[in-house]
């Protein structure tokens, strides 16, 4: 059995729940995971990792191949360290830039787990910035300064003369217009939104 064929085994026997094909991708990721994990959480990696797989386990049926169980345990970490991450901030501007900072480079290493070429992220970003472009002008204007400026709800409000809600309810539109257009780059392409943050 080459090792293609046996993935695509061990694949079926986890989506049919299988701890065995658990325990095997268990092991071939774990130490990925925890390695990830500790570039930002480290003293709590190793729980973040097992929170990670056990998540992986319960959510097993809406992996629906087997290369998306890599890409699917590092966005899931990714989620687990912001948590983390966020529980420990205090509520300053300044530790608010801090978190700011560790979720950008969580994201960029997250974009790196999937093993894209220069070329291949730069036809995604490519793709990404053309979704933007197609935006409603108000919606994209919005979309931009969030997600690609940084700037918070509030501030968007009061340089555009909006409420909070009106920014809130252009963020939500602008997200569900690019996840429609870039459906088969859905997983990637949110985590370049963050990136851009």
């Amino acid at each position: 059995m080459n090792s293609r064929n046996l993935n695509e085994f061990v694949f079926n026997a986890f989506q049919s729940g299988d701890e065995r094909a658990f325990e095997y991708i268990f092991d071939a990721y774990y130490g990925q995971v925890v390695g990830f994990c500790a570039q930002f959480v480290y003293d709590d990696a190793e729980s973040v990792a097992q929170d990670t797989f056990v998540r992986l386990w319960a959510s097993r049926s809406k992996v629906e191949k087997p290369q998306g169980i890599r890409s699917f345990l590092f966005t899931i970490a990714r989620s687990e360290c912001l948590n983390v991450l966020r529980r420990k901030t205090v509520a300053s501007k300044y530790q608010d830039h801090l978190l700011w900072e560790k979720e950008a480079s969580l994201n960029r290493e997250t974009l790196k787990s999937f093993d894209f070429n220069s070329v291949e992220f730069a036809e995604l970003e490519d793709l990404f910035m053309k979704a933007v472009e197609t935006l409603p002008e108000r919606c994209r204007q919005v979309f931009v300064m969030s997600r690609m400026e940084g700037m918070k709800n509030r501030e968007i409000a009061e340089e555009l003369g909006l409420t909070t809600k009106a920014v809130e309810a252009n963020i939500t539109r602008a997200l569900k217009h690019m996840r429609e257009h870039l459906s088969d780059y859905v997983m990637v392409l949110v985590l370049m939104a963050a990136h851009y943050k």
